[in-house]
């Protein structure tokens, strides 16, 4: 069995942020259902630009892979009837939605108890469900912004500047996933589930690290570094060799000895230079750092890299994401999986860098939307014919004229989406 093999995930869930915490956990096992509202076309995942066509998306793919789908209808009775119905089989209701919206959608412990004394409740949101922010949605890009990233990223000169990936939304979904790994185990120990009120704006803060702690407790005020260097540091920043950037850091005393012999200057590292400590470099950096550009830049990023590790420098390349796939040792990490598509063939994607024992994970394309209804409403629920067309003619899972005994045509494409059920990440 997979590690997770043991765990049921009820996921309402969209976009980028909670879809990425869930994959993580479908790849090591877990049944996640995603729940997806047939009023609004399902995830709008489904259709993010610019590689989709209909309801598929290989930003879709991307964040959905090992998990199951099914339409339903939460603002209905009969779609909330199937819910519960669900929740009494579960280990989880997770959403990733605004931190107003669970306690409207009833989705919180409470709400639930009576149906899973230990059901356990993952809040994924802007802003978590508390404070004076707490209804707003929760966009990475302004989350950067807010928790105060941007201010320090970028060049001294330059404005404000984003990480080029969706770092908050992204370590949102780690932490929310961090986060229902431990309601569960406490859970099955206690026989009593909670609620995890987990927010991407908590995650932003909690990632100024050791700069807060600075600031908090001896008033450092963070700047923006020239060519990404550390901020204490030094030398730790990209340099320009002759033909192109490469990152050399010295994060101990030893690696500096050694590149100060390399570049033709032990006596840098020597007792009395006024190189030869962190403080003393810090101190003079930029007298030190202007001379070792001037050295970098005389020879090819290639003729330097291999004499840098040679001497155990830490060093690397400035890769493009075409050469960081193609490294070898993201070959050798088997780093890149594939699945089979109806649409797209053959899908490459990256595997989750989660690793638990030595049996590798199985990969399965992310789901066809309500693919799934048959095997959730027939083989884990449990309803015969009669009561799911009952509750399909009630609306449970769609309007009943988008098609089938599903009331979920599967093909109603992308519409307005219920600002109550906006994703905490969009």
């Amino acid at each position: 069995m997979r590690p997770l093999a043991d765990i049921r995930i009820i996921a309402i869930e969209q976009y980028g942020a909670g879809p990425f915490g869930t994959v993580h956990l479908a790849d090591l096992g877990a049944e996640v259902i995603k729940i997806e509202d047939p009023r609004a076309g399902g995830d709008v995942g489904r259709y993010v630009p610019p590689y989709a066509q209909d309801e598929d998306s290989l930003f879709f793919e991307t964040f959905n892979r090992n998990k199951r789908s099914l339409s339903l209808d939460l603002s209905t009775d009969a779609g909330r009837e199937v819910f519960e119905k669900l929740v009494a089989v579960s280990d989880v209701v997770y959403s990733n939605l605004r931190g107003d919206v669970p306690a409207k959608m009833r989705i919180r412990y409470d709400d639930l108890k009576h149906l899973n004394p230990r059901i356990v409740c993952v809040s994924l949101t802007g802003f978590g469900m508390t404070g004076p922010r707490h209804a707003e949605p929760g966009y990475d890009y302004i989350l950067q912004g807010l928790a105060g990233w941007m201010e320090l990223t970028g060049e001294p000169d330059g404005p404000p500047t984003k990480s080029g990936l969706s770092l908050v939304d992204f370590s949102g979904g780690f932490v929310a996933a961090i986060s229902l790994l431990a309601g569960v185990h406490a859970a099955r120990r206690d026989g009593v589930g909670m609620d995890c009120d987990v927010s991407l704006y908590d995650t932003a803060i909690s990632l100024l690290t050791y700069p807060a702690t600075w600031h908090l407790n001896a008033g450092f005020e963070p700047v923006r570094t020239h060519h990404s260097a550390h901020p204490s540091l030094v030398p730790f920043q990209v340099f320009q060799a002759k033909d192109g950037w490469m990152v050399v850091g010295c994060a101990k005393e030893k690696f500096w000895a050694r590149l100060a012999t390399l570049v033709g200057h032990p006596e840098w590292a020597a007792d009395g230079s006024p190189y030869a400590t962190f403080g003393a470099r810090r101190d003079n950096r930029e007298e030190l750092l202007a001379a070792l550009a001037d050295i970098f830049r005389q020879r090819t990023v290639d003729e330097w890299l291999p004499e840098l590790y040679a001497a155990a420098i830490p060093c690397g390349p400035i890769n493009d994401v075409g050469a960081a796939l193609t490294e070898e040792h993201t070959t050798a990490r088997d780093l890149i999986v594939t699945t089979d598509h109806p649409r797209f063939g053959t899908v490459q994607q990256l595997a989750s860098p989660v690793r638990v024992g030595g049996e590798a994970p199985a990969y399965r394309r992310a789901p066809l939307r309500n693919e799934d209804f048959a095997t959730v409403t027939g083989d884990l629920l449990g309803l015969d014919p009669q009561a799911v067309a009952v509750l399909a003619e009630a609306g449970a899972f769609g309007p009943a004229a988008d098609g089938g005994t599903t009331g979920d045509g599967g093909s109603a494409g992308p519409r307005t989406a219920d600002p109550g059920t906006e994703a905490a990440s969009r």
